[in-house]
């Protein structure tokens, strides 16, 4: 039901200097940037364009503002689904913690958590 771990949150307190640091430090390339609802500014970066794996530079208090039970000290991880509604009832039907589905412009998401109440995130893309 996942189809693959793709990407890394990572929440940070400058976007702009971290962005420097991926991509003139380490030479990472900026695959999407996106500005969404409440001033959420969704920067994608990774080790090459076509890379399988991305690290999202999120905005550390906005993200806080949005979604106040996440754990902003460390990074979390985002899976991709080809069947949201089937991974969200399967989930559910397990008694795991699920969020609701959002609808984002790149595609509808949830989050979940594990038995230690970490939270992680699922999405599947829009084609």
């Amino acid at each position: 039901m996942f189809s693959r771990v793709g990407q890394i949150m990572l929440y940070v307190n400058n976007q702009d200097e971290s962005l420097a640091f991926w991509t003139e430090v380490a030479g990472f390339h900026i695959v999407d940037e996106v500005i969404l609802d409440e001033g959420m500014r969704w920067i994608e970066v990774a080790p090459a364009k076509d890379s399988q794996t991305s690290i999202i530079l999120h905005d550390k208090e906005v993200v806080a503002r949005m979604s106040a039970e996440l754990n902003l000290g460390t990074p979390s991880l985002m899976f991709f689904t080809d069947d949201l509604d089937r991974l969200y009832a399967d989930l559910s039907a397990k008694h795991v913690t699920v969020g609701e589905v959002v609808e984002m412009p790149t595609g509808r998401v949830f989050n979940f958590a594990d038995n230690e109440k970490n939270y992680f995130a699922v999405m599947e893309r829009k084609v």
